[in-house]
């Protein structure tokens, strides 16, 4: 069934643009379901723009997951397929996944021919996986982004005949074939990538004491149970020990834990922190999840990290996230099974050890990146002008 938003693109009057263009590049962008996937994707549809103001971009993610509201609110179209992902706990529920998938096939290649990209960008997460497969079988030129240093399912399958693979990690060519992969990093957002200026606003922001350390803590904008729980263990020895301490329960949890605020002092609590760079700007430690793209805004950050990878993710590959950078002396490392009991000890062990919090700092920031998107950008635009040419040949024949 057709969306508005389809019909639009059929009717040629209201489309976004008009097919082969030249004025303009035209771009789909597909993926989502997290905001790992979506806010890489936003960061890129970006620096399109900022490059090419003309340019018509129009995104394809998963009808009922967060894309569909956060890429609109950046200014973007988006047309939603009726797919989910493999359920890998209850089996069961993936007896409707075959039709689904069938039904998304379909539309993406209803949606490809009418919108007549020069090159389509897969972000990875199952909304891509129509999207870029059948942009393949139409022989459109496709890039894949890859965040995680595990890749997804998504990912792996599409890499055969994908044109380009932009990475975040090293030694990638366990997965993707060595000669398409470009080392580029994950984008993250802006006003992340200098924040040491913003550390006096930091203080004034939150109301903190600009003499004493500040831990931050955050489990990811739902939420994580096992930090919380840690965080509820550790207050008082943190508060006691001088530390202020921004702490982000997630919108799940906020109630739950808001009587642990009661009558304390330099604690801030928070169910989403919406000014993250100034969270960050303020923090001495973080406590965070392991997940791809935070990862990467934390080694521009430069801050000692401890990382807490979450267990409810697919293929575990927050872990391996947080393993890439503990590797390195770059983060600490701690199992989410033993959060609640150890968390108050790992963080007062690494602000004590003024050596080992100047090591985890300077080795996490040789990790980090401000030219993602830029670079994967670059990519993006090689490819459409190799898309333009192949539709010319196409209409010359």
């Amino acid at each position: 069934m057709e969306t508005t938003d389809e019909k639009r693109l059929a009717n040629g009057g209201t489309r976004v643009g008009n097919p082969g263009s030249a004025s303009s590049v035209r771009v789909i962008i597909s993926g989502g379901g997290t905001g790992g996937h979506i806010f890489p994707a936003i960061a890129i549809a970006n620096e399109i723009r900022r490059r090419k103001e003309d340019a018509e971009i129009l995104f394809v993610g998963a009808e009922n997951r967060m894309e569909m509201e956060k890429v609109p609110a950046a200014g973007y179209r988006i047309i939603g397929l009726n797919v989910v992902g493999l359920n890998r706990k209850q089996w069961w529920k993936n007896v409707s996944l075959p039709f689904k998938l069938s039904a998304s096939l379909r539309r993406t290649r209803n949606l490809i021919k009418e919108f007549d990209p020069d090159v389509v960008v897969g972000v990875g997460g199952y909304a891509s996986a129509p999207t870029l497969y059948s942009a393949q079988k139409m022989h459109y030129p496709t890039l894949l982004q890859e965040q995680n240093s595990l890749p997804g399912v998504t990912n792996r399958l599409l890499a055969k005949k994908a044109d380009r693979i932009c990475v975040g990690y090293d030694e990638m060519d366990r997965f993707f074939p060595r000669e398409k992969i470009i080392w580029t990093g994950n984008p993250i957002r802006q006003d992340i990538s200098d924040i040491n200026r913003k550390r006096e606003e930091a203080y004034s922001f939150y109301k903190l004491d600009s003499s004493m350390p500040v831990v931050l803590v955050m489990g990811g904008s739902l939420g994580a149970l096992s930090i919380n729980v840690g965080m509820q263990n550790a207050l008082d020895s943190l508060l006691e020990n001088g530390f202020q301490v921004i702490w982000q329960t997630g919108k799940y949890y906020y109630q739950r834990m808001l009587p642990s605020a009661d009558g304390k002092e330099h604690l801030v609590m928070l169910d989403f922190v919406r000014r993250v760079d100034l969270a960050y700007a303020a923090a001495d430690i973080i406590v965070s999840r392991a997940g791809a793209i935070t990862i990467s805004e934390l080694c521009v950050v430069g801050k000692p990290v401890i990382l807490v990878p979450s267990p409810n993710v697919a293929e575990d590959h927050q872990t391996k996230n947080a393993q890439a950078l503990s590797a390195k002396n770059a983060a600490v490392l701690l199992p989410d099974e033993r959060v609640s009991q150890e968390l108050g000890k790992a963080i007062l062990e690494i602000y004590h050890d003024t050596r080992r919090r100047e090591l985890l700092a300077q080795n996490i920031s040789r990790m980090g990146t401000t030219t993602a998107a830029r670079d994967i950008v670059d990519e993006v635009l090689k490819l459409a002008q190799i898309g333009r040419r192949q539709k010319e040949n196409r209409k010359d024949k």
